[in-house]
């Protein structure tokens, strides 16, 4: 099973640059399954129904969320009536959404589980004490193909993390810092693993949003109305292929494209 997983989604920037790079993909691979990180798609973050649209219509099967969950009350109105996206499974039980979702291609299943990280991010639950009960609940539908967006700010948690479920998950792969890293590697148990797949948005920002209001606030110290930068953009994202039969990766590499 092929797997493209596409890096923090900014802005109708990322988003058009998204469906473009996807669509571009999906002609020279035989990709099965494409997952995009979300939660900063609307203008002050979150998602709302016509970005979740635009992306679905893109060919992605499943959106992940992060700390940005609920930034756009848009959300509410819809997550619950759609499989194809999904919120940090260490949310409270009540919480609107699931943290999970099973993709099922007819020859193979998969699940897509969605975590947020507690270092520097998060008050949550944190992802190692709830992952355990979830991967029980997974492989008891015998699904052996496992995929986590551990949405985090601390590379030391997302490696630590990616080693305690190592061999029971086929991929750990990072969102949140919008910073593309050098580490994608098969774990030594066979566990797909990138630090931070990076950001799909504007390549002249910080981190996707306009550069001056973003200096000012630190050069300033008074809090700024940060905006979504445009213009040129960059695509971030993990292509990884997974064994059918044990749920091993087989093959992983980072995919950078900038225009």
């Amino acid at each position: 099973m092929k797997v493209l997983f596409v890096g923090d989604i900014v802005g109708d920037c990322g988003l058009e640059k998204a469906k473009k790079e996807i669509a571009n993909l999906r002609r020279k691979e035989k990709i099965d399954i494409i997952i995009a990180n979300g939660e900063n798609a609307a203008e002050r973050n979150g998602i709302t129904r016509r970005q979740y649209d635009a992306l679905r219509f893109a060919g992605v099967d499943v959106v992940t969320m992060g700390n940005h969950t609920w930034a756009n009350a848009e959300l509410k109105d819809f997550i619950d009536t759609t499989d194809g996206i999904i919120r940090p499974a260490n949310y409270p039980k009540g919480t609107a959404g699931k943290g999970y979702t099973v993709i099922d291609l007819g020859r193979q299943r998969a699940a897509v589980i969605n975590l947020l990280g507690n270092v520097f991010v998060s008050t949550l639950p944190s992802p190692f004490t709830v992952i355990d009960d979830i991967l029980t609940e997974i492989k008891e539908q015998g699904i052996k193909i496992i995929i986590i967006d551990l949405h985090g700010e601390a590379t030391s948690e997302k490696i630590a993390f990616a080693h305690y479920v190592d061999g029971r998950v086929s991929a750990v792969l990072g969102t949140h810092t919008h910073v593309q890293t050098a580490d994608e590697q098969i774990l030594p148990q066979g566990t797909v693993y990138v630090t931070d797949v990076g950001m799909t948005g504007a390549y002249n920002s910080v981190l996707g949003v306009k550069i001056a209001a973003s200096v000012q606030g630190f050069v300033t110290q008074i809090p700024t109305r940060l905006e979504h930068a445009d213009g040129k953009a960059q695509f971030n994202a993990l292509l990884f292929e997974i064994d059918d039969n044990t749920g091993h990766g087989k093959s992983v590499e980072r995919v950078y494209i900038v225009e």
